[in-house]
């Protein structure tokens, strides 16, 4: 299993970027999947979700109505649209993965410790 996360960069205040998470070893649409980022010295949290099923999503607050994610279950892909970057997303960003054993459940039931496979982050620097 292996979650591949790229995209990441230097980009601007204000500016836009948009971070790709591939997935291989897995039958992806039974998955829902998070992204998750870790800030230099603080605790890595959730950024948002996005379930396997009607592809529903999840924000945390602080990037409700700015980030979006969506998803390509034909290509085993999934995508978090960052819009208006603010220096406090600087971090890296992780993808991961969890099994999704129940029909309709939502992505927003999975705690961390729900999701069985990691990716390896990719860095996102706000910054002028």
């Amino acid at each position: 299993v292996q979650l591949q996360a790229s995209g990441g960069g230097l980009v601007q205040p204000g500016g836009s970027l948009r971070v790709s998470c591939v997935a291989s070893g897995i039958t992806f649409d039974a998955y829902a999947i998070g992204w998750f980022r870790q800030a230099p010295g603080k605790a890595r949290e959730k950024v948002g979700c996005i379930s396997n099923e009607h592809e529903s999503t999840n924000y945390e607050d602080s990037v409700k109505g700015r980030f979006t994610i969506s998803r390509d279950n034909a290509e085993n892909t999934v995508y978090l649209q960052m819009n208006n970057l603010k220096p406090e997303d600087t971090a890296v960003y992780y993808c991961a993965a969890a099994a999704v054993l129940i029909a309709n459940y939502h992505c927003s039931n999975f705690g961390p410790h729900d999701y069985q496979h990691w990716g390896q982050g990719t860095q996102v620097t706000v910054s002028s």
